[in-house]
């Protein structure tokens, strides 16, 4: 099995709960009213095309690194799991404050662009983090490592050898913290790889 089809069975261990295509495709997996009563736990978006990923690079004056490359476009545009506990960024193809307009993942430009941490090499490609405490992930351009920093640091406080590696070993982690109806088991536990100060 490969990792892609590991993370689709992990996200739709929630189906139980209700399983919605928007009307932009995204698909929306196990609602949970306990939030709010248009809330749902896990947000998959529909891929990428080849122009997209050219307007991704144009725009962020960069090569986006090739295993996240491929998760975009043959996967998912992003990420949003259990609420934004834990969040990967992609393109945003709309703005407004309309249900479908919120059916997106975050700004992959906000994190490489707008907020920046200061001491980011060029090499570091920002690509998700948690809700926890703003905390982030990169990719490392020159090892292909994924790093885990603080929300205004990129000093690493965490790595994983490879983006599967990362988003497979923090996906099934994050499951873990929930109940079979979504609700966290512990909401004084950190939701983050390591806990921080």
């Amino acid at each position: 099995m490969n990792y892609l089809e590991v993370l689709k069975k992990e996200l739709y261990k929630f189906e139980n709960l209700g399983v919605q295509k928007s009307e932009n495709g995204t698909i929306l997996i196990g609602k949970a009213i306990h939030v709010a009563p248009l809330a749902w736990l896990n947000k998959i978006y529909p891929i990428l095309g080849d122009e997209d990923i050219l307007l991704l690079g144009k725009e962020l004056k960069t090569e986006i690194p090739k295993d996240y490359k491929f998760f975009l476009t043959n996967f998912s545009n992003g990420l949003n799991i259990f609420v934004s506990t834990f969040s990967m960024y992609g393109l945003r193809k709309e703005l407004g404050r309309s249900i479908e307009a919120s059916r997106q993942p975050f700004s992959i430009f906000t994190p490489n662009l707008q907020e920046r941490p200061k001491n980011a090499k060029d090499n570091y490609f920002f690509i998700g983090g948690y809700n926890w405490d703003g905390s982030k992930l990169y990719i490392d351009n020159v090892t292909n490592k994924v790093h885990y920093c603080a929300e205004w640091d990129a000093t690493s406080l965490y790595e994983w050898n490879s983006f599967e590696e990362m988003i497979v070993s923090e996906v099934k982690r994050i499951t873990s913290l929930f109940d079979e109806k979504g609700i966290i088991l512990n909401i004084n536990k950190h939701t983050t790889p390591i806990e921080t100060l």
